[in-house]
């Protein structure tokens, strides 16, 4: 999976980043646990990321820098909802009779 660039710096402020790492761990289990279909929490979480990512822009300096540089164009989230989803839950036990989850096509 690949990350755009907004993403990608999200991501790596996490990593760097214990206390909002544990928040945004503990965000992302409970809208899995409130929300029935994974696509909802998806949609949701890509929601409540671009919102953090704007509010990091006015003091953080990966996003400071970003905005300058980039502008603050609404970008998707959804790559990284995906992957902290994986990454922090288990995974959602497969309903009876539902076709098997494809991998989107790269194209």
């Amino acid at each position: 999976m690949s990350l755009n660039r907004s993403e990608q710096i999200l991501h790596d402020y996490l990593q760097g980043h214990r206390d909002e790492r544990q928040y945004w761990l503990a965000k992302v289990q409970t809208i899995i646990r409130e929300t029935p279909e994974t696509a909802a929490a998806v949609s949701r979480l890509d929601s409540e990321l671009w919102r953090y990512f704007l509010e990091r822009s006015e003091v953080a300096p990966p996003f400071l820098a970003a905005a300058k540089a980039f502008g603050l164009h609404r970008t998707s989230m959804k790559n990284l909802a995906e992957y902290l989803i994986r990454l922090w839950t288990e995974p959602r036990p497969k309903k009876p009779g539902a076709a098997p989850e494809r991998a989107p096509e790269n194209g």
